[in-house]
């Protein structure tokens, strides 16, 4: 089979939350630009309209819709609208998450006390969990009835790293969410794979996003993470296009449950 059939996600009813920056635009891009037809799901209407308008001047087959990801009945009802338009749901990236804080160690290596778990605000860790394990299951569960009809689908979920290894910089809640969403998958792709749709997860390591109020865009947080890699470097984006295509594509079509590590090395430590 050549690569240009084994990647083909030409026509694919796509679903991708946070779509409007970050891992979620880039997973966005490499589907649009390949012929899916694309609906990014985002809370941020500024930044969804320019996401979109990008998009579509690539020459993408993209729409948006603002929702909140937190709100169950909103996302039955979008994801109800993307099935009417196209006839189906083929592919969800389900990618919407936030930071859990510093960890309790500094890019110094001080130990600060306010960062002890000790002293974890019980509100920091209630929102952290509720946003990246309690939406991504409303999120699922809006998406999945549509694909067991059709006894077929891909759902992708962005775990992490951080979900497989202690960190020192990362917060306590935010490692415990991700390893949750991780097993989440491992969990669910049992059950979906009875109805023919695969369940897996991209875990990316640490990505310039705009998460964590952009702080990993500061070139001294580039230049300290980057360290951290065998490969000198922190992600960016794009970096996991090709995970995204693999796992939406016939290319990925006896996958399941797995968590593909996309993290230049980080997980295996440094180099000195």
């Amino acid at each position: 089979m050549k690569s240009s059939e084994l990647f083909d996600v030409a026509g694919l009813s796509t679903v991708v939350t946070a779509g409007a920056s970050g891992i979620g635009l880039a997973c966005a891009e490499a589907m649009a630009a390949n012929g899916a037809d694309v609906t990014i799901f985002d809370i941020d209407g500024a930044g969804l309209a320019a996401a979109v308008e990008r998009l579509k001047a690539g020459g993408g087959a993209v729409r948006g819709e603002v929702v909140d990801v937190r709100d169950k009945a909103a996302l039955d009802a979008a994801m109800a609208e993307v099935v009417a338009r196209g006839g189906g749901l083929d592919v969800l990236f389900a990618n919407a998450g936030i930071s859990g804080g510093p960890g309790f160690r500094t890019t110094d290596l001080s130990w600060p006390e306010a960062t002890a778990f000790e002293n974890l605000p019980t509100e920091l860790w209630d929102r952290v969990l509720s946003f990246n394990i309690g939406s991504m299951v409303k999120t699922i569960q809006a998406a999945l009835p549509h694909m067991k009809r059709a006894r077929a689908g891909s759902i992708i979920a962005t775990s992490s790293c951080s979900a497989t290894k202690t960190e020192l910089f990362v917060g306590s809640a935010y490692v415990a969410s991700k390893a949750a969403v991780a097993h989440l998958v491992r969990q669910l792709a049992i059950e979906a794979a009875h109805y023919n749709v695969r369940v897996n997860a991209i875990a990316p390591g640490p990505i310039v996003t705009n998460i964590g109020g952009g702080r990993l865009k500061d070139p001294a947080a580039q230049a300290h993470f980057g360290k951290y890699h065998p490969m000198g470097r922190m992600g960016r984006p794009d970096d996991l296009m090709g995970a995204a295509l693999l796992l939406a594509s016939p290319a990925g079509r006896h996958m399941c449950g797995a968590e593909i590590l996309v993290d230049g090395g980080f997980t295996l430590g440094t180099l000195n």
